[in-house]
């Protein structure tokens, strides 16, 4: 069976078709600046990588010239699209609608357009990737994937806001929790690299990257999440501002003459590491700033890292116990630092790191960072958000 696997933004559009037998990526690659002057696909196959500027008006150009490139006969990887079985496509929000991978029909796309005001960022975006693969293959079974299945299996007195019980009922206002798909990998990863069955083990994952989420995983389930109704909610990340008081929110909107539609920009675009450094959303950009002695730099990086410790803390105290943590996505991977910052003086908690171990080259492998005589594991492992979506698609099937 091979899946075709799509990740659809509201200009650009990832995608890799996976051979599930194997689960080897046959093809990857990504087209940029969809309905921009400038349109460009860079598509990676047989070793070699090929790059074609041309103007993308829409999705559905945009995946009229991937499936282009899937069968060229320099470029392909497949003779026909007939070898193409299914498309798994991500979709970043489910509401209380879907809780797991769902068949894409005319009726769940009907109840997908009702739930965009949860993602309006993502899920039209997603909906428009949708709607161009349904158009140009019209006869392939396709499903969504969400980022928040992951997440449903939370108990209701941690989802649950302490708003009126009427108004959640109503609006569905609610912790869902994001990078699902993210945390269901590493966890799963973790358990098979400790030799455990994941109904053994309680896991934190941190998925910190641009956009970073941190999961307290019990028994291989979901019980707690950082990010909440919106990817907004949390630590700090590079634009976004992480969890703050919804007081300050109306405070800031009256100071600065914003309605909420513009504070809520604010919040998601101009706040985070780079508002709080004025140098950059980028941890290494801030690294280097910090090291050359700009002290907010110093104190974006510090306020990202007590914040991750403090939701370590609590996941801890959530799972009454921890038998590993989990470090993934781009700062997690790569960030030895960031990692380091973030474990320092858990000792008491049994959490000790490893210093030599934790400056290991990335290698795409699972690297264990813990030293011997830490209580808690401590593991790096690279992500793999695009082998899990094509997996749910091919168990749907």
């Amino acid at each position: 069976m091979k899946i075709l696997v799509i990740n659809a933004g509201s200009s650009s559009l990832k995608y890799q078709l996976i051979d599930m037998e194997t689960e080897k990526v046959l093809a990857k690659g990504g087209c940029e600046r969809i309905g921009i002057q400038g349109g460009k696909l860079t598509h990676k196959a047989n070793g070699e990588t090929f790059v074609i500027e041309k103007e993308l008006p829409n999705h559905t150009e945009a995946i009229t010239l991937v499936l282009q490139q899937l069968v060229d006969k320099k470029a392909g990887v497949i003779k026909s699209m007939d070898e193409i079985d299914a498309v798994g496509h991500r979709v970043v929000a489910s509401g209380e609608t879907f809780t797991k991978t769902t068949l894409i029909t005319d009726e769940n796309m009907k109840e997908l357009e009702k739930l965009s005001e949860l993602a309006p960022l993502h899920n039209p975006a997603a909906i428009l990737g949708i709607n161009a693969c349904r158009a140009i293959m019209p006869n392939k079974k396709m499903a969504m994937v969400f980022d928040t299945s992951f997440h449903a299996t939370m108990p209701d007195y941690a989802y649950m806001y302490a708003i009126d019980y009427d108004d959640y009922k109503k609006y569905k206002v609610r912790r869902y929790g994001f990078h699902g798909t993210s945390h269901k990998f590493v966890s799963g990863e973790a358990a098979k690299y400790l030799k455990k069955k994941p109904e053994e083990l309680k896991i934190i994952t941190c998925h910190l990257g641009n956009g970073s989420s941190i999961s307290a995983v019990k028994g291989g389930k979901c019980i707690d999440t950082s990010m909440g109704f919106t990817p907004l909610a949390g630590v700090p990340m590079g634009t976004r501002s992480g969890d703050i008081d919804c007081a300050a929110v109306e405070f800031l909107c009256r100071k600065k003459g914003m309605d909420m539609a513009e504070g809520n920009t604010y919040l998601n675009k101009k706040c985070g590491m780079l508002g709080i450094s004025g140098v950059s959303s980028d941890f290494r950009d801030l690294a280097a700033a910090r090291d050359e002695g700009n002290d907010r730099a110093r104190l974006a990086l510090e306020m990202f890292e007590y914040s991750c410790k403090k939701y370590i803390g609590a996941y801890m105290a959530a799972l009454g116990g921890l038998d590993c943590i989990v470090f993934t996505a781009g700062v997690g991977e790569n960030d030895v630092g960031v990692r380091a910052a973030i474990l320092k003086d858990l000792d008491g908690l049994g959490i000790k790191l490893d210093p030599k171990k934790n400056s290991f080259k990335n290698d795409g492998s699972i690297h264990e960072i813990s030293a011997d005589d830490s209580k808690v594991r401590i593991l790096v492992i690279p992500t793999n958000e695009e082998l899990v979506i094509a997996r749910e698609t091919a168990a749907l099937l």
